[in-house]
């Protein structure tokens, strides 16, 4: 009977040896030696690529202000002529509270503001959002003295006004009003600075 098991228990034994765990590659000290090589290259390319180089930075262009062009009127003996310069609005204003940028708000007109109040004037006017075809608005100021006739050239537009005025006796007054410099107007207008109102004839 030992015969007859023993060959059954030889086959059994044979087909779970071979189909058992396989043993895991091991490297050869070789391969070891070359993969600790490896990483130890890798590291100290990495750390040469991490120094900074002392590459100087290249200088960075400072740009020049280019001046806006600006119209300048012939003066005429009887007329004192004053020209708003070209300005832009500061980052924190919002886009219509700063000053008017003349030089790109297009085609411009003279107006002539006449103080009638009797005091000193200090006049302020705004364009208003969406009034000029050229998209600029915001605010440009003068100061008119008693019975002074100012000319300016303003671009196209409609104006908001508004007069502070400083009389010689130590009173103060206001005046408000608005005026519209057309499109299709060449000519010199007035705009009258009263005691109470501001208005265009």
């Amino acid at each position: 009977m030992f015969r007859k098991i023993l060959p059954v228990v030889t086959i059994i034994a044979i087909f779970l040896v071979a189909c058992g765990q396989q043993a895991e590659p091991t490297l050869s000290p070789e391969e070891v030696s070359g993969t600790a090589v490896a990483a130890a290259w890798t590291i100290v390319a990495e750390t040469q690529a991490a120094i900074p180089t002392n590459t100087p930075v290249p200088p960075t262009e400072t740009p020049s202000p280019t001046p806006l062009p600006t119209f300048t009127l012939e003066p005429t003996p009887t007329l004192d002529v004053a020209l708003p310069t070209a300005t832009t609005a500061s980052q924190t204003q919002g886009k219509c509270e700063g000053p008017l940028n003349v030089a790109e708000a297009g085609p411009q007109s003279n107006v002539r503001f006449e103080n009638e109040t009797g005091g000193t004037v200090t006049l302020s006017i705004h364009l208003g959002e969406g009034t000029n075809a050229f998209g600029q608005c915001g605010f440009l100021g003068y100061t008119l003295t008693k019975n002074q006739k100012l000319t300016v050239s303003l671009p196209k537009g409609t104006y908001f006004a508004f007069a502070y005025i400083n009389y010689t006796n130590g009173n103060t007054g206001s005046a408000g009003g608005s005026f519209t410099n057309k499109v299709g107007d060449n000519h010199l207008f007035p705009v009258k600075i009263r005691a109470d109102v501001i208005i265009s004839k």
